[in-house]
């Protein structure tokens, strides 16, 4: 028998959530749910959209749990918001993470996570709660990602590096191993980043620079690196 789900949202998220849940879950999607104010019909995707006052009362929490799903709208504050939100209610949030994807039996993983495929997630890995990974990233060991983060499409994420509270990483965003990423922090599309960053900071673009082999500091550093002891 499937475990029965509801679907926070009415959006292009909820619309995937759906179809990633019933086709590489064990849940059964039954119905959708938003806030009262922003019911414009009685179904979505085929299913009954209900105002979040009556969901309770129609789908009891001893019998469904809940997904929220939204997107990275207020840097992922609007989804914490409803992340909390859903909580009080006293549903259980689920997660996803998608069987097409590299895991270890350390993972430690919060609730209301959405893992898609392809993902490369080493040993001793923490992940919080209200996480998104979108497809393709690779996740370093012991690496750590706060509560509320969205991770987008190829992201590397080395080893060691710890990702505050509701950051959003870009599409093909590289980080050096033991960096510590603030709160709060937007890294920009193709941004490559190397030292740490305070809480609000912004990484925009590629700060590595390139020497050529005559150079005095590219051969300082390929021998520092990369010498025989």
């Amino acid at each position: 028998m499937q475990n029965k789900l509801i679907i926070f949202g009415s959006a292009e998220i909820a619309k995937l959530a759906k179809y990633y849940f019933e086709f590489d879950s064990d849940y059964e999607v039954v119905a959708f749910t938003v806030d009262d104010d922003y019911v414009d019909n009685t179904h979505f995707q085929g299913l009954p959209l209900i105002p979040f006052s009556e969901v309770l009362v129609k789908y009891p929490s001893e019998d469904h749990d809940m997904f929220v799903a939204l997107s990275y709208v207020g840097l992922n504050s609007l989804r914490e918001e409803k992340y909390h939100q859903a909580k009080k209610t006293g549903y259980r949030l689920a997660n996803y993470v998608c069987s097409k994807s590299v895991t270890w039996p350390d993972l430690n993983i919060g609730d209301n996570c959405f893992i898609l495929e392809n993902q490369t997630i080493q040993p001793s890995v923490k992940i919080g709660n209200n996480v998104m990974l979108w497809s393709g990233n690779h996740l370093g060991h012991a690496s750590i990602i706060s509560d509320h983060a969205y991770i987008s499409s190829h992201a590397v994420i080395s080893g060691h590096c710890k990702i505050g509270e509701r950051c959003f990483i870009g599409v093909n965003v590289t980080l050096r191993d033991f960096l510590t990423i603030g709160n709060d922090c937007f890294i920009a599309m193709g941004s490559s980043v190397v030292r740490n960053m305070e809480d609000g900071s912004v990484s925009v673009g590629d700060s590595s620079a390139i020497f050529p082999k005559e150079d005095r500091r590219a051969k300082v550093l390929k021998k520092k690196l990369f010498s025989l002891k």
